[in-house]
Formats: C-alpha cells, structure tokens, sequence
C-alpha cells in the first residue's frame, strides 16, 4: 500500500510515477478521481487497461468544486510563478 497525498495538476509526484512505472501494480486505488489528474485522466486509464491493469476510484461524488477552485488557484499561482522568475532572470543577466 502506498499513501500519497497530493493535487491532481502536479506531475511531480514520484511515489504516484513509481506505481505507474511498475509492471507488478495491477491495481491502483483512488480515493477520488480527480486527485490521480485532473486532466487526462481517460488516458492513463486506457493505457493501464491495454497492459491488463486498472485504476478502482472509491468516491465518485462529483461535489469537488472546493478540490476543483484549489487546483485552479494552483495552476495560476504556478504560471504566475514562472512568468516572475522568467522576468527576474531577464533583470539579473542584463545587469
């Protein structure tokens, strides 16, 4: 059993790409969908379907507009993190 927590919009989560890279997991189990990605989630699900593996989501209820409002807050923040640290390195080298 591996426990991780995290947001569905960071693809940075290396217990998740551990589980998705090894060929003796035939069965990963979600508390939510939303939280495995929120985008491309039918991907993932077909491409573990043609290697005989499937994904079992516990809770379908669709009431995550809270998870749904985070993960856009976390999306913004990331792209405005990205284009502040691309303006910064701008000044730092023409100085």
């Amino acid at each position: 059993m591996v426990k991780e927590i995290g947001s569905g919009v960071n693809d940075t989560r290396p217990k998740l790409l551990k589980l998705l890279t090894d060929p003796s997991v035939s069965v990963i189990v979600l508390e939510h969908k939303d939280r495995l990605t929120r985008f491309g989630y039918n991907y993932l699900e077909q491409l573990l379907k043609m290697q005989d593996r499937r994904i079992e989501v516990i809770n379908l209820a669709e009431d995550g507009k809270e998870d749904l409002i985070q993960d856009f807050v976390s999306i913004v923040t990331s792209f405005c993190a990205r284009l502040y640290g691309q303006r910064r390195s701008k000044r730092k080298t023409s100085v």
